[in-house]
């Protein structure tokens, strides 16, 4: 699959990057792909180049870290079934995971939840609002038989998370709040943030750029003495030495003052052309 963002990809620049692909890996590779340069932008233009074959949108199979997981070239959402620069993370989580219990924020396909399970931890918890998302997940986690049941949480964040840290749900101002699940406070060895750039609800606003806090305060309260807290920020504008202050303060306003951390980088075939990577990784221990 090949996506762009910012501008469309001239056919002929489409098909050198799939013959590279091919010759790179040396394997023969179904082409599709996504324009998401503006909007309806995916609709296939008449070139052949941007017109996908049946086979290659057909369900597929892919691995990682020795785990299947499902893998479709186009879908109902816009992005790719599983954020391959967080590769990195879902294996660090596998390393470490054996016997604790794991709490996977905005878990999306629950991809670090399945890298938990065949860590061997004792207890795993996917959470993410769209349903759609969460069955992905479950055929992932068919896909692995042999693996911890794990469990999936259908919510907003804020109500969820709040609830377990011991917060109050809050609205705003005036607005009936939409049902949601009730949860009961509790702590988790090991808990992955990685919440997208900008989402608004009826229980608050997800903006990375200017409220990190109102997202990472929850999860550190959420995380248990001596636990691990991964927090992600996929915004390129935000420095990481600024977002790394930012998380570390924050912290200690929460009364949950970082002992160590590590900035974890993604894969090498993810490079960027000034050296700052979009997706910054923080490795906190509580």
């Amino acid at each position: 699959m090949v996506q762009s963002f910012h501008q469309t990809l001239a056919a002929d620049a489409l098909l050198r990057i799939h013959e590279l692909a091919m010759d790179a890996l040396e394997l023969p590779l179904q082409l599709v792909y996504n324009d998401r340069s503006q909007g309806n932008s995916r609709i296939d233009r008449s070139h052949a180049a941007y017109q996908p074959d049946a086979a290659a949108l057909a369900d597929q199979v892919g691995h990682e870290w020795g785990l299947a997981y499902r893998v479709r070239g186009r879908h109902d959402g816009q992005d790719p079934l599983l954020f391959l620069d967080l590769r990195n993370a879902r294996g660090w989580v596998k390393q470490h995971s054996a016997g604790k219990s794991v709490l996977n924020l905005f878990s999306y396909t629950c991809g670090v939840g399945l890298c938990a399970a065949a860590g061997g931890a004792r207890d795993v918890w996917n959470l993410d609002f769209a349903e759609r998302n969460l069955a992905v997940g479950r055929e992932n986690a068919a896909l692995n038989p042999g693996l911890a049941p794990m469990r999936f949480v259908r919510s907003d964040y804020f109500p969820a998370i709040r609830q377990l840290a011991g917060l109050p749900v809050a609205s705003r101002r005036g607005r009936a709040l939409p049902d949601y699940p009730r949860l009961e406070q509790r702590q988790f060895d090991l808990v992955l943030l990685d919440p997208p750039a900008w989402a608004r609800s009826a229980f608050g606003t997800v903006d990375l750029l200017r409220d990190y806090q109102s997202l990472l305060k929850p999860a550190l309260l959420t995380t248990a003495e001596g636990g691990v807290l991964i927090c992600c920020n996929n915004l390129a504008k935000v420095p990481m030495d600024e977002w790394r202050t930012q998380v570390l303060r924050c912290a200690d306003k929460a009364g949950r003052p970082v002992r160590e951390w590590q900035v974890l980088t993604p894969a090498a075939d993810f490079p960027s052309h000034d050296g700052l990577p979009p997706l910054k990784t923080l490795i906190l221990r509580l």
